[in-house]
């Protein structure tokens, strides 16, 4: 993919961002190299490699997944100042 300045100046008027001429080619020269090396990538064959989360196979220690604390929601809800149906109320702040 190809871009040229006129490109740059488009997006960099679509993303409210005021370029001139001289950051115009300098960042036409970054994309350019990034969109070249997003093409090299794409070149490679991954045919028959698994994709992977992480680079090292590693398994994180996880915890068990118990209950340390009894459920107080009857008495959060019974010194809230507004609750109904188990919700609790707050008065409209938008309008």
């Amino acid at each position: 993919m190809s871009l040229k300045s006129a490109d740059i100046k488009r997006i960099a008027h679509l993303a409210r961002i005021e370029v001139n001429d001289i950051e115009a080619e300098a960042t036409l020269s970054k994309l350019t190299g990034i969109l070249g090396l997003i093409e090299q990538m794409q070149a490679v064959d991954t045919t028959g490699i698994v994709p992977m989360s992480h680079s090292q196979d590693v398994t994180q220690r996880l915890r068990e997944d118990i209950v340390t604390e009894s459920n107080q929601r009857e008495l959060f809800q019974s010194i809230a100042p507004a609750v109904e149906e188990g919700l609790y109320l707050v008065p409209k702040v938008i309008e």
